[in-house]
């Protein structure tokens, strides 16, 4: 199986309550833990708004979405045969229901032990 990781973005101004947000938790909950029974589920973090974002010539601006409305709020990497099979498990992502979006992209694993002669190269 290949690796997938699923970005998970919404618009920046689109904060849900906190009752609206343990919905929300629970959706993700059981959707995930889906994925983890089909054998699929590989990890997940979500990313906080706080951040720095530093550009050609040193220029250091607040948070990584200064110059856009949408904010990445997080991702999960799954396990597929094929990116449409990614795809077709991305679809019942909870994200959707609230009007984010879900990016699909194709992992490329690599060597990622520093000390190794093939470091970064991509793994057979």
């Amino acid at each position: 199986m290949k690796e997938f990781m699923l970005i998970f973005r919404r618009e920046a101004d689109q904060m849900p309550s906190a009752e609206q947000m343990q919905a929300i938790l629970q959706q993700w909950q059981q959707w995930i833990k889906g994925i983890n029974a089909d054998g699929k589920y590989s990890g997940t973090n979500r990313l906080l708004p706080e951040g720095k974002t530093i550009k050609p010539g040193l220029l250091i601006t607040d948070g990584p979405f200064i110059e856009s409305k949408e904010l990445v709020g997080g991702y999960l990497i799954i396990k597929a045969a094929t990116l449409d099979d990614a795809v077709e498990t991305a679809k019942a992502c909870p994200m959707l229901e609230y009007g984010g979006t879900v990016e699909v992209r194709s992992v490329m694993a690599i060597d990622s032990d520093p000390e190794s002669e093939s470091f970064l190269a991509p793994k057979a």
